[in-house]
């Protein structure tokens, strides 16, 4: 039988180099389910505590279905655990290392699951410097002379929206119900403890704070959506000292559509 990382080209876990649903994520999976937690998941798989939250948001984010779900403080102190669809891709990637050929032939010939599973692996194939990643359906398009509003829905409950120029608009093809990938940076996000009140910004992405890490200048917050979508921000101390931001409480991640950068996956 041939090693794992023969079978990842084979299987298409890894393009332009990166790899984003390969061995070492998949291990990384597998030790959550059996640690119960990301901090004793990233040390028993040799991952640092970050590269292994970052590695589940952006799976989590690029995925239909969370894989990974966390609840946050409790009297327990939280913990973590994957979702039937988590355990799911775990399997269809064991079942590849076993018979690498059989996985092969059934993506080849089309297979309905293999089908779902590899266009998941496309949305994973995706290098970009954005913090914040998202794939979504266009619902709406407002187009002007300038200027065109684009309206995309992420999952049942998150929804944003961009604005891209028109020029742009008939570059991508954009129409409705063509999935497109929506690129948004982390310092361009604005948090508030608010969650309502009229605001400048045409986007809104309410939820919990989850993980707040201090930097030597900033601070980096992730935010915790409802079907476990994330969204990272970039602020100064001063400001979460402003917020009193802490883990486990509400807030809301607030942007321009025009900070909303649009793109698509060949």
């Amino acid at each position: 039988m041939k090693k794992v990382s023969g079978l990842k080209g084979r299987l298409l876990l890894e393009k332009d180099g990166t790899s984003f649903l390969g061995k070492r994520r998949v291990d990384l999976l597998e030790a959550i389910i059996q640690q119960g937690s990301i901090s004793a998941a990233a040390r028993a798989v040799g991952m640092s505590y970050k590269g292994a939250w970052d590695a589940i948001d952006a799976m989590n984010n690029l995925s239909d279905q969370p894989l990974v779900v966390c609840a946050i403080g409790g009297k327990d102190g939280g913990g973590t655990r994957l979702t039937e669809h988590g355990q799911q891709i775990i399997r269809l990637f064991r079942a590849g290392e076993a018979e690498y050929q059989r996985i092969l032939d059934a993506l080849i010939t089309g297979v309905d699951h293999f089908d779902a599973f590899q266009q998941m692996l496309r949305r994973f194939s995706m290098r970009t410097s954005a913090r914040n990643q998202f794939v979504g359906k266009v619902t709406k398009l407002t187009r002007g002379p300038v200027n065109t509003g684009v309206h995309l829905k992420l999952d049942k409950k998150n929804e944003l929206m961009a604005v891209v120029t028109t020029e742009s608009a008939a570059t991508l093809g954009l129409k409705v119900g063509l999935e497109v990938y929506a690129l948004i940076k982390a310092p361009s996000i604005i948090l508030t403890t608010e969650s309502t009140g009229k605001f400048s910004t045409e986007n809104r992405l309410c939820g919990r704070v989850a993980r707040i890490h201090l930097g030597e200048v900033n601070a980096e917050i992730r935010l915790t959506l409802d079907l476990e979508k994330t969204v990272i921000a970039t602020v100064t101390h001063d400001t979460v000292q402003k917020l009193q931001l802490a883990e486990g409480e509400p807030a809301c991640a607030l942007f321009s559509a025009s900070s909303v950068i649009l793109a698509l996956v060949q």
